[in-house]
């Protein structure tokens, strides 16, 4: 009888030990989506393209952020559907990075000051090795482009 418990509950941790890794691996994967307890400090986003892409009923809005430094070049295409006509607005500025923070502030349109600047608050995450900005107010993602456009 004795035998019997002590076999019980040897094979009871060896059951928990396993589900704790399973439930750790999940755990991990959820933080991961969430950009949550990711150092991304030495992660390199100098001469990298994010690409949003947003299709409406009416048009279609691609969305471009260029990061260069300390100099950013945030740019807008609408694509009408009915006309086919494309659009665009190129407005420049500059970014902060605090860990894995990213602050845009374009300011110039075209080279001409606005008075209400373009501003995004941005966080910098990775999940299955592809670099995405999460826009914080609105959720939006922004892939890196030479994530997606690697072959593979």
């Amino acid at each position: 009888m004795r035998k019997i418990l002590i076999g019980i509950l040897f094979f009871g941790t060896l059951g928990l030990k396993a589900q704790y890794g399973t439930l750790n691996e999940i755990l991990n994967r959820l933080e991961e989506r969430k950009g949550i307890n990711q150092n991304l400090e030495n992660v390199n986003i100098d001469n990298k393209k994010f690409v949003f892409i947003k299709d409406a009923e009416d048009h279609t809005e691609r969305d471009f952020i260029i990061i260069k430094g300390n100099q950013a070049t945030y740019v807008e295409v609408f694509d009408d559907k009915a006309t086919g006509e494309s659009s665009s607005n190129v407005f420049t500025g500059d970014i902060v990075r605090k860990k894995n923070m990213v602050s845009l502030r374009a300011d110039k349109l075209e080279n001409k000051k606005v008075p209400l600047p373009v501003t995004k608050t941005l966080l910098l995450t990775r999940q299955k090795d592809i670099l995405y900005l999460i826009d914080v107010n609105t959720r939006d993602r922004w892939i890196d482009e030479a994530s997606y456009s690697k072959k593979k």
